[in-house]
């Protein structure tokens, strides 16, 4: 069961990716933690990655493709895995299509987590994060016991700039542009189903249990 989880940022889809990966216990693979795995172990493919980063350039999509497979190549993987966060082009579909078809692979599902934009912005806005201790909080799904202090250590909550409403729209702009057309992609391949993100978060889960079956 080879998965890919789409959806815009904040549409919740890291989440529905996690209870994917422990329902069906297949790993959760996001490629942050790919390149954060293969550069603190010194790999050939990580020090090419962080090349790149030191500088604060995009890592090449044949590369990161070849971080990608070389993950989905672990023996952990042989029963599936969830892709979280990749591809998020149409070249990096296509190129992860030819390296999957070459190990005799392909992807099963791609599940679309659909959530409209002012959705998005409003539940981003309500985040809040400590100061002290990072823990994060949401002003509406998961307040504090006292308002703006955090429940852990007592320090004070703010709003990241990454979760204020003109970065989610710029966020958001980039997404329409490069990875909707993925939608498409998908959808031509036959594989694609589009969950409706609006609703509560475990609501979400049954329908995509239901999508991959028990």
């Amino acid at each position: 069961m080879k998965i890919i989880m789409l959806g815009a940022p904040g549409a919740g889809k890291g989440t529905q990716a996690k209870k994917i990966a422990a329902k069906y216990n297949i790993p959760h693979i996001s490629t942050g933690d790919i390149f954060r795995a293969n550069i603190k172990n010194g790999t050939e493919l990580g020090k090419q990655a962080k090349t790149y980063m030191d500088q604060g350039l995009l890592v090449p999509d044949e590369l990161v493709v070849d971080l990608v497979v070389d993950r989905v190549n672990q023996e952990d993987c042989k029963d599936g895995y969830v892709l979280d966060g990749f591809p998020r082009t149409i070249p990096q579909a296509e190129a992860l299509d030819v390296a999957l078809e070459k190990l005799g692979q392909k992807i099963d599902y791609a599940i679309d987590v659909d959530v409209p934009d002012e959705n998005i912005v409003h539940r981003m806005g309500g985040r809040r994060a400590c100061v002290g201790c990072g823990a994060t909080y949401h002003l509406e799904y998961a307040p504090t016991k006292v308002d703006g202090i955090c429940d852990t250590c007592g320090k004070e909550l703010i709003l990241r700039d990454d979760d204020k409403p003109e970065t989610v729209k710029k966020r958001l702009g980039v997404y329409h542009e490069q990875t909707q057309p993925l939608i498409d992609y998908y959808t031509k391949a036959g594989i694609l189903t589009t969950v409706d993100g609006t609703i509560d978060i475990e609501d979400v889960f049954q329908t995509i249990v239901k999508i991959l079956g028990e």
